[in-house]
């Protein structure tokens, strides 16, 4: 016991002792600690920077030339940018992103060509302008091809029947990298409802520079104009075509339905973008930038996809509140249009065995997803 007393007496006074130089020793201590956490920081700052230091080791120093056609706020601009910041954190910043959103490196069709010829290294074009270039590419535009699921489309683009028809690019002197979304393209008219095939007979209806586009409505007993997409608004103001194509998000931002009578939800085909390199330079690029960059896709449609998803309710609430008159298809017109349009599907692919064995593969696919509804 004795022991003990002692021990709690020594206690004691040790304590008090502590408490009587308390302020003193308090402000010591906060400078030891700020001292600790300065030391800690600037660890963690220079472990950042030497993994970064060490991911800019990996590759080489490249600058990207991507170019598209959409605005900001579009899922396909947000899309391009989560591409561009992955590539960017993930290499360290030895490779960077020159974006040119907005058409700033030309029409459509002239970022194509500078794709094609190795000015620009990677774009985002819609399909059906990428068709006269690659015309096995056009199977993606053929009406009422793919399901009305916007899931199960994406399931079948990301297939291995999507992937060979992707792989066709290389033809035209590309590197097909993936199906980037758009959304499922809508009917806008003036002057006449759509609900039938033979509704659009005495229209004029603007479509991109595709053949097969302009066939879809020759076969449906209407006509079609090429018209590029920076004069498509002028040319619906101004009655040059009594109507066009697009998904809600470019007929939103784009002002289209203004000078339109009719947004008609249609399901016919989608807009669907691919996204593709210079074929030349990308097989120039090591295996680790490659990597990267396929990556970097992987990342940046995912983004596309949800932002899609986020925003095309907004754009048709938009739409309906707006002087157009909006309405969908039922579905038993849809069905009509598609009865209507089996007979061109065989017509693009007449006289050509691959393509035939790419649209098998992807009615096979297509059947598989949706179970054969």
């Amino acid at each position: 016991m004795r022991s003990l007393k002692m021990y709690a007496g020594l206690s004691s006074a040790l304590v008090l002792a502590l408490a009587g130089c308390g302020d003193g020793d308090n402000g010591n201590e906060a400078d030891g600690n700020n001292d600790a956490n300065n030391v800690n920081n600037e660890a963690d700052n220079n472990d950042a920077a030497n993994n970064n230091d060490t991911a800019a080791e990996d590759y080489q120093e490249l600058e990207i030339t991507f170019s598209h056609n959409q605005p900001e706020g579009s899922p396909e601009y947000v899309g391009a940018r989560a591409f561009e910041e992955f590539v960017e954190e993930e290499s360290g910043g030895a490779v960077t992103v020159d974006m040119y959103p907005d058409s700033q490196m030309g029409s459509l069709r002239e970022q194509v060509e500078s794709t094609q010829i190795g000015e620009i290294d990677i774009t985002m074009q819609p399909s059906a302008v990428v068709s006269p270039f690659v015309d096995d590419v056009k199977l993606v535009d053929l009406p009422y091809l793919w399901p009305e699921d916007i899931d199960q489309k994406y399931e079948v683009q990301d297939s291995e029947a999507g992937e060979e028809l992707l792989g066709a690019l290389d033809e035209g002197g590309f590197s097909g990298l993936g199906y980037w979304p758009g959304g499922f393209k809508l009917f806008t008219t003036n002057g006449q409802e759509i609900h039938e095939p033979s509704d659009f007979e005495g229209l004029t209806m603007r479509t991109m520079e595709s053949p097969t586009l302009i066939n879809q409505y020759e076969s449906w007993g209407g006509n079609a104009e090429p018209v590029p997409y920076a004069e498509v608004y002028n040319a619906l103001q101004q009655g040059v075509v009594d109507g066009q194509e697009n998904p809600l998000q470019t007929i939103y931002l784009n002002d289209f339905h203004e000078v339109q009578d009719y947004v008609i939800e249609s399901y016919h085909g989608t807009m669907t973008y691919l996204l593709m390199a210079n074929q030349g330079w990308f097989d120039g690029l090591d295996e680790a930038t490659q990597n990267l960059i396929r990556e970097a896709e992987e990342v940046g449609v995912e983004a596309a996809r949800e932002n899609l998803a986020e925003t095309e309710d907004e754009f048709r609430t938009n739409i309906q509140e707006s002087d157009a008159e909006y309405y969908e298809l039922t579905e038993e017109e849809r069905d009509a249009f598609r009865e209507a349009s089996q007979d061109m599907h065989q017509d693009e692919v007449e006289g050509s065995e691959q393509q035939q064995e790419l649209l098998d593969g992807l009615y096979d696919e297509i059947e598989s997803v949706t179970g054969g509804e």
